[in-house]
């Protein structure tokens, strides 16, 4: 799947995703199409995303800190240890810390 941007015969233009044979049966008689590209992400763009990704696991992990007889507390602290750090590693932002 991909996207596209369909040109209809009467001018009209749409985008879709979809897969390039449908392109080709919905513009047979008469228009065009073009696959629509993304330009890749900066290296800024993909270490903001993996920031957002990290401060969501933290909010989504807050609620395990009190509860110290859960039984897996200690990997907890651990994981969000790693996501703290985790900006600071070389590994930062390619490969994300796992629980």
């Amino acid at each position: 799947m991909a996207l596209y941007r369909i040109t209809y015969a009467d001018g009209s233009t749409n985008d879709i995703i979809g897969g390039e044979n449908f392109c080709k049966e919905v513009t047979k008689d008469g228009g065009s199409y073009q696959l629509i590209t993304f330009p890749d992400k900066t290296e800024e763009q993909l270490a903001h995303e993996a920031r957002m990704w990290r401060d969501e696991e933290l909010v989504n992990t807050d609620w395990v800190v009190p509860v110290t007889d859960h039984a897996q507390h200690a990997a907890y602290i651990t994981y969000r240890k790693a996501l703290r750090d985790w900006p600071s590693t070389s590994d930062f932002p390619d490969t994300k810390p796992t629980l």
